[in-house]
């Protein structure tokens, strides 16, 4: 072996345990897993170390010499980054995070509970809402085959008659009536007995009503509009067929016999008028009148010879008035018939309603013809208007298993839902069916018919309807959004309106301006129409008296002629 390899191997294993050396001190020193101390302990542990890490790092240098110079470098780098980490540890004592911990926990769980509540509410208000659309299409089923059975006996012949006067049609839907071609007939829409108790023996009460058919009618046939089907196929093809301007008419099979009058109340006027018109009915057509208690006592305070009038006790009689009463006279203005169609939860019986108010769009009949305008009524046949009602149900959040907590109410013009007293707007989902609508964020919601659509619904901005198309508006009251336009939706869905529960307060409904009712959050409302409408007699028709009513009423697209000295072609 040569000197220089000599000398290489001898520097190499010099190095060696000098390496060596330093690692065995240095494991020496390396404590094992060091607590967590407290401050004081943490300051006395960083001086200790620092001066037992210099000691060695000076004895170190000094048995290594100037080759060992680097390596003493980078221990003193690592030493003073360790002091720097001990200092940190000082500045930043550890504290104890259990309680914040807790209160975290406490707060995730509190709105894990909120968010279950929210989701569980929501899917039990949709399958109320679903079980009942099919409770409802199961009683409209039923009482449609029970319609079909208890009309079967009609007799074709006063058709034949009518059919003299006035051309016919009939639907492919009315031929699943009762009455196959002859249209709707009294059994049909007015003699269904609500069900309810047994009514006492009363001799005053009239126990037979008059019987009636409605038709449909047209204007004549030159104009070759008289098809029976309003959906035809034609060479595999879906077409609509031509309508005529159709009208339902009233015809009496039997004179009626029985007429009640609802009649505004602090008016002379119209108590005037009422005395003469049941005097006049009872001396020269010998007609049973009923009126209202608070009348009665009035007429017969007045003059005892009144005592032919009849009235009603109780409200379970005022259940059994439409098996009673062939004819409703009203004496004011479409609040007076509200008020009527207010009194019959089932069947209504036709109104007859005479203009003594401000507005008319449902009183077309002038007062002081009103012998004339009986005398046609009463021998008939005369132009109705059918008008829908709403069939309202309120469904509070506490009735988890119970479908309607609350009796129906029935509204022939609007319910409307509003923020009440609040200074919070209204926060309202709505479901048309199954189907989710939108929210409503505003002042309220108003769920009109066709009818009130010249009412609440015209001034928060809904287009007039005749009343004669089946439909319900959806109207919002001042929305918090420029796309929020009115809609008109079908007359056969139901509507769901519910407060959510993170609405900031609560909502009121009213029915036809009145009986109004705290809506909470998680309480629902459902609307959907009624099966037993409104009618209401006509002095023309229905068209013609609709837009004279909007005419003379609303002053509608009223202005100046113009002129005719301007230029010419």
């Amino acid at each position: 072996m040569s000197l220089d390899e000599l000398a290489d191997k001898e520097q190499s294993s010099s190095e060696e345990i000098q390496v060596a050396q330093s690692d065995s001190k240095f494991r020496s020193l390396n404590p094992g897993p060091i607590p967590i101390p407290a401050a004081p302990s943490i300051r006395s542990l960083v001086d200790s170390v620092s001066d037992e890490r210099v000691d060695v790092m000076a004895s170190h240098q000094s048995e290594n010499g100037s080759g060992s110079i680097s390596t003493a470098s980078s221990t003193v780098s690592s030493l003073e980054s360790e002091k720097a980490a001990y200092e940190y540890l000082v500045q930043t004592p550890i504290k104890s995070t259990d309680a914040h911990l807790v209160e975290f926990s406490e707060a995730m769980r509190t709105v894990a509970k909120a968010l279950r509540r929210v989701a569980e509410g929501k899917a039990a208000a949709q399958a109320e809402a679903a079980e009942w659309k099919r409770k409802y299409e199961l009683e409209t089923a039923h009482k449609q085959q029970s319609k079909i059975k208890g009309c079967g006996s009609c007799v074709s012949n006063d058709l034949d008659k009518l059919a003299s006067q006035l051309t016919l049609e009939t639907s492919a839907s009315d031929q699943l009536g009762c009455c196959g071609k002859h249209g709707i007939c009294s059994h049909e829409v007015l003699q269904d007995v609500v069900p309810g108790p047994i009514p006492r023996p009363n001799h005053k009460m009239v126990g037979r009503k008059a019987s009636f058919k409605l038709s449909w009618g047209c204007n004549g046939d030159k104009n070759g509009q008289h098809k029976h089907d309003f959906v035809s196929f034609e060479k595999g093809d879906i077409t609509t067929a031509e309508r005529s301007n159709k009208q339902i008419l009233l015809k009496w099979e039997s004179p009626p016999q029985t007429v009640l009058f609802i009649t505004k109340p602090n008016s002379n006027n119209v108590h005037v008028l009422c005395a003469e018109m049941v005097r006049w009915l009872k001396a020269h057509k010998n007609i049973n009148v009923f009126v209202e208690p608070r009348v009665s006592k009035e007429l017969l305070t007045e003059d005892s010879s009144y005592n032919f009038i009849q009235t009603w006790d109780n409200d379970e009689e005022i259940k059994l008035l439409h098996t009673k009463v062939d004819l409703i006279v009203t004496l004011g203005g479409d609040g007076t018939v509200l008020w009527a169609a207010s009194l019959f939860k089932g069947p209504v019986p036709p109104v007859v309603a005479f203009s003594l108010g401000s507005l008319g769009f449902m009183t077309p009949f002038p007062s002081e013809q009103y012998r004339e305008c009986l005398d046609n009524v009463l021998n008939g046949p005369f132009s109705i208007t059918l008008r829908n009602r709403l069939q309202c149900h309120v469904i509070r959040d506490a009735a988890k298993d119970e479908l309607v907590t609350e009796d129906p109410i029935l509204v022939l013009n609007e319910v409307t839902i509003d923020r009440g007293i609040s200074s919070y707007l209204t926060y309202l989902e709505c479901y048309c069916d199954s189907s989710f609508v939108t929210c409503v964020q505003g002042d309220g919601l108003i769920i009109s018919t066709t009818s009130g659509s010249t009412a609440y619904s015209l001034a928060a901005g809904g287009s007039m309807v005749h009343p004669q198309v089946p439909g319900i508006l959806f109207t919002p009251i001042c929305p918090h959004s420029l796309s929020f336009r009115p809609l008109i939706l079908p007359e056969y869905v139901t509507l769901r309106v519910q407060v959510p529960y993170n609405s900031r307060g609560h909502a009121w409904a009213s029915f036809d301006g009145k009986d109004r009712r705290q809506l909470s959050p998680g309480d629902a409302l459902i609307c959907s129409i009624s099966p037993w409408p409104v009618p209401t007699a006509c002095v023309m028709d229905s068209t013609t008296d609709f837009l004279r009513s909007i005419q003379e009423g609303l002053h509608w697209n009223l202005r100046k002629s113009q002129s005719f000295d301007g230029p010419r072609d």
